[in-house]
């Protein structure tokens, strides 16, 4: 059986928000094992290599970064093989700011680099998440799976 992992950044609670909404979708489809892991738990990127499917998740901080909470984690990553591993992204975001949503982009580019398949463009939702964004998480978590581990005919 399919082993998910969700890690993810969340501030005010929004991020944190869309995955258990992802996670919801998840679980509606199919029977996968989930671990979702707060970044503020230190776990460390060579966890990725043990699950076959990664979704990470990030509010995009400042201007266009990381939250810090997800650097060291970030810079890890630089040290794992993902080849065959299917991956996406989402984050909580905030249009004010010159960078929609960078932290999802840099996040989907990190996994690519280190051999991941990205089957989902990434995710983003303005800031507090609303009825229909929880849709489109729950969809999100769904297509994921669709897109991962179930054949086509």
């Amino acid at each position: 059986m399919s082993k998910i992992i969700i890690i993810f950044a969340s501030m005010s609670g929004n991020t944190e928000e869309m995955a258990n909404a992802i996670a919801e979708g998840i679980t509606e489809i199919s029977g996968v094992n989930i671990e979702k892991i707060d970044i503020m738990e230190g776990p460390e990127a060579s966890k990725l290599e043990e699950y076959d499917g990664i979704l990470l998740g990030a509010y995009t901080w400042g201007d266009g970064e990381l939250p810090d909470d997800f650097l060291d984690f970030y810079d890890e990553m630089d040290h794992i093989d993902l080849t065959g591993k299917k991956a996406a992204v989402f984050g909580s975001c905030d249009s004010s700011y010159p960078k929609y949503g960078a932290a999802v982009d840099i996040l989907t580019e990190k996994l690519r680099e280190q051999g991941a398949g990205i089957v989902l463009e990434g995710l983003k939702v303005e800031l507090t998440p609303d009825d229909e964004d929880i849709k489109k998480c729950q969809n999100f978590g769904r297509d994921f799976i669709k897109k991962s581990f179930v054949p086509s005919i």
